[in-house]
């Protein structure tokens, strides 16, 4: 499924390199715009379940953690 993005408030020096960066490998400007978006978004790694997982943990570290069974206990008790 294409979709379609329009930028705004773009730098008069953003659109210029843009231009003459299209210009040089032969493409429009919205071409270009496309390539720059997908070598840059391919070329991140997505991070894995465990990595996030890791990232969450580290997050919530310091703060005070209600077990699962006491929320369940409560949401029950408030039916």
């Amino acid at each position: 499924m294409a979709g379609a993005l329009q930028v705004r408030n773009l730098e008069d020096d953003i659109i210029q390199r843009l231009r003459r960066r299209a210009a040089r490998h032969g493409r429009s400007v919205e071409a270009e715009h496309r390539e720059i978006l997908r070598q840059a978004l391919f070329a991140e790694i997505d991070p894995s379940f465990e990595a996030l997982a890791a990232e969450m943990r580290a997050l919530t570290a310091n703060r005070e953690q209600t077990p699962s069974e006491v929320l369940m206990r409560e949401g029950r008790q408030e039916r």
